[in-house]
């Protein structure tokens, strides 16, 4: 399992970052490495300020699928964000902003959680990626 997981996260959903949250904790959980490249509202939910907040869910979701999510918080499951930091413990995680959209959203690296490694174009994160699939969420 040497080929990456790499994920590229758009939507800052909380239903779809936990759905990344648990694909990168999966992936290292077996040891493999895992690239995740934050663009736009998804990188903004990674603002210190803000990565606790209730970040909604996608539309198609509705009132079930808010009732869900709402009845698993209730039982104690863990929030996306620490979810990612327990499988960063694991190693083999690294979280990347997207320069770009850390330029259109006027955030600085000051402005993120501890979560978040660096700041990178998306070139770097193709050479990072090697010749593992690539995942948008």
């Amino acid at each position: 399992m040497d080929e990456p997981l790499n994920l590229v996260l758009f939507s800052g959903t909380d239903d779809k970052m936990n759905a990344a949250a648990v694909l990168a904790a999966g992936a290292a959980a077996l040891g493999r490495p895992v690239n995740i490249f934050l663009q736009y509202w998804a990188l903004d939910a990674f603002r210190a300020d803000r990565i606790a907040a209730d970040h909604g869910l996608a539309p198609e979701a509705g009132a079930a699928g808010r009732k869900a999510v709402d009845d698993l918080r209730a039982a104690g499951q863990a929030s996306w964000a620490e979810t990612l930091r327990q499988a960063k413990e694991l190693g083999g995680i690294d979280i990347e902003a997207c320069s770009l959209s850390m330029d259109l959203l006027h955030i600085t690296e000051s402005d993120l959680d501890p979560l978040v490694d660096g700041v990178e174009g998306v070139t770097s994160f193709y050479l990072n990626a090697g010749n593992g699939p690539v995942t948008f969420i």
